[in-house]
Formats: C-alpha cells, structure tokens, sequence
C-alpha cells in the first residue's frame, strides 16, 4: 500500500533566513555579507518605486545570491576584490541549485547574472526587470566589498571611499542609472549606519514578521534541504554527496528500527542537513592530509552546534533539527556540543550519528584512504563499547553490512529500491 505524500507547514522567509545563516558561515570571520547586500538593495529598490512583490524577490535574491559559494577562499576573493577571474562560475552554479526548487526557480534569472557586466547584459537572455534587479545587486556586492577592503575604519569614513570608487564603473559595470541611485540613497548616513550589525539585525527581525506560511509536500522539503547539501557537500571534494550518504544510510536504518514512514522521511531529511556548520570550518583544516591539532578539532567540534543554531529557526522542523544538531552527541555523554547521554539522547539522532560515522569511513579523506568494509564494522564495535555510538544500532547495522555499504556510497537511493 502506498503511503500518502506528506505535507508540511513552513514559512518560506524562515528557510531562506535560514540559507542566508549557512551561507554567513562560509565567511568565517567576514559574516552578514548577504544581509548587507539584501538590505541596501531594497532600499535602492523602493528609491526606484518598485512593487512589494518584486522587491521581495530582490531582497530573497540578494540574501542568496552567494549560494554557489562553499570555499572560504572563494569567498574572500569574491569579499576583497573587486573583480576575479572565476567570478562567474559561482553565479552559474547558485541558479542551478535554486531552478531544481519550484518556491526559488524565479530568483534564478537574477542569481544567474548578479556578476554580470551592465555593458554586457544587454546581449544576455534575461527581462529587463531581472536586468536592473541582477545589475542592482552586483552594485550592492561591489559596495559591500569596498567597504570590507577598508577594514578597521569607522562605516561613515568609508563611504566617500565607496562612492568615488563605485562612480568609475558607470556604464561598464553597473548601470549610470543604479550609480546616480545609490549616490542620492547612500548620502544619508543611516543607510551606511544600519550595515552595523546590531542595526542590520533589528532590520532583519522586522522582515520576518511577514506572514508567508505555505505548505508544501515533503519532497520539496527534501529538495530544499538538498540545497544546503550541495553547498555543504562543495566545501571540500573529500566531502562529495556526503551528506546525501548519511541521509540514504539514516533512512535505511530507520526504516530497520521499524519506525513510523513520517520518521523515515525525517531522518533523511536530517541526514542531508546535519553538516550545516561545517561551512564555518576553513578549507584548509577539512583538506589537512595530516593529523589535526587541538586548537583544529576544537574549530571542527562548533559545527553541529551551528547546524542545530540555524535550523532551529525554521519552525515545523524543531525535530529535524535536533536530530541533526545532535548527531555528534553520545550516550555516554562524552560528545558534543551538548553532552547529552542516556535518555536524552533521542533514537533519530543516535541514528544520525552512526550514519555519519559510516559513512566517513567508508569515504577517502585527505590522511586516508576508505576502509574497507570489515575494519569499518570492527571500528563501528570498538566506539559502541566505549559508548561513543549506540551497540543497539551497530548490532543492527552488522547485521545489514552489505545493505548499509549500499546507502552510504550509492548516493541515489530511488536506486537502491529498483
């Protein structure tokens, strides 16, 4: 009999936020850039007279418009100079992700081209709407990183810098039209003002409390979390479809605890979402061929408690998220970032964790190649006897080796089931 599809309740502002959050993380040190770029964006916007409806569109665009970004030494490229050769590809690969989800498919056109040259947008295939949106919020990314290449001056003393710079482009880079904008915009020195963070938040919180809920089914919940899969899974090509191991492997183990289809679905969805804080890691300690030192692992063992930070704000999946955000817990209560034990513990998320647990493994890293599959199991023994893992949940595994070799490494579980 076949399971009628689920459906779920969420507001689709909470997940773009939510995006937006996960994406900070890739800056390390140098956060908020998107929010900065969508908040100077919309108020350039309704300068321009432009309707609510699309200056929604322009505010979601510019808080995602990095989306194809994982490297944080992409990023500080992209945050510190003004042009880059390889700019493009992450504007390719951001509307790329976003077109495989119906709620993001419009933002795409704008993503596509928020790098794109004023000059040589006119060739492009693109409204001339998405044109001035896309061209609007290159100016804005521009602004933003002149004002991070002026690092430790005061906001205000940036911004004759940021115009007089800006100006040069006109006509080339950015449309003369969006310049003489953003000129008469930026000469209030709130506009520069509220970049400050405590101000940029409280901008932020105003924003959220549009009322947007809409319901959608859980396969678009899992294309969704899909998304931030990729972009964890890009980080490092020692990380490739990780995430989406972990998530089949979960399902898989789920389905063999007996729990309900609903819990199932769940699961899986965690799995493709509890490395979100690993974006906050930089590149060079997850590709580190040697041993990492204390001070690394301690950058390392933040990230599940940022994954559970940002997921917890997307209400309708409180669940989700701890069973994503504790999938380094353990029973003994040795783990982290909580230290829960026992009863705390919950099952979905002791499932997380082995999942993830098995799948490293079995995955080449940059200080190993992947164990085989028997040396996986005698590990996977050893941690349940010092009650790092749950010995209920290996037995269980051990039992389905060669089924779980399966879901972990082949990342497309439609697959599995044919």
């Amino acid at each position: 009999m076949l399971e009628k599809p689920m459906t779920i309740k969420i507001k689709l502002r909470e997940v773009i936020y939510a995006l937006a959050d996960a994406l900070d993380l890739v800056g390390i040190d140098e956060v908020e850039h998107g929010k900065r770029v969508g908040y100077m964006s919309v108020e350039c916007g309704k300068q321009l007279g432009l309707k609510q409806e699309t200056l929604d569109i322009l505010f979601h665009a510019a808080l995602l418009h990095d989306c194809g970004v994982s490297s944080s030494n992409s990023l500080q490229h992209l945050i510190k100079e003004m042009e880059w050769n390889n700019v493009d590809e992450h504007c390719r690969r951001g509307s790329e992700l976003l077109l495989s989800v119906e709620p993001f498919a419009h933002l795409t056109p704008v993503i596509r081209h928020h790098h794109t040259h004023w000059d040589m947008l006119q060739d492009v295939n693109i409204t001339a709407n998405n044109a001035q949106l896309s061209n609007l919020i290159f100016l804005m990314d521009r602004v933003d990183a002149l004002a991070a290449s002026q690092e430790g001056k005061d906001i205000l003393s940036k911004r004759a810098f940021i115009q007089k710079t800006i100006t040069q482009y006109g006509g080339s880079l950015f449309s003369p039209e969006l310049i003489e904008l953003f000129l008469s915009v930026s000469a209030k020195e709130a506009f520069w003002i509220t970049l400050e963070t405590r101000h940029l938040c409280h901008y932020l919180r105003e924003k959220e409390e549009v009322k947007d809920a809409i319901i959608i089914d859980f396969q678009e919940l899992k294309q969704i979390a899909g998304i931030f899969a990729n972009i964890v899974d890009a980080k490092s090509a020692y990380t490739h479809e990780h995430s989406l191991g972990v998530s089949n492997l979960a399902h898989l183990l789920a389905q063999k605890c007996n729990l309900s289809f609903a819990t199932c679905e769940k699961l899986e969805v965690a799995g493709l979402l509890h490395d979100l804080g690993k974006l906050q890691v930089p590149d060079t300690i997850l590709e580190k061929p040697g041993i990492l030192t204390a001070e690394e692992r301690t950058v390392i063992s933040r990230h599940s408690f940022e994954t559970y930070q940002i997921l917890k704000k997307i209400s309708g999946i409180e669940d989700i998220a701890e069973w994503a955000g504790f999938h380094h817990e353990t029973p003994g209560g040795h783990g982290y970032p909580f230290q829960l034990k026992d009863q705390e513990l919950r099952l979905e998320a002791r499932i997380i964790g082995v999942a993830d647990v098995f799948q490293a493994l079995a995955q080449k890293r940059p200080y190993r190649d992947p164990m085989p599959i028997a040396q996986i199991m005698r590990m996977l023994k050893e941690f349940a006897r010092e009650n790092r893992l749950d010995g209920n949940l290996i037995h269980l595994v051990e039992n389905n080796l060669e089924e779980c070799w399966q879901a972990a490494l082949c990342y497309d579980r439609t697959k599995l089931s044919s």
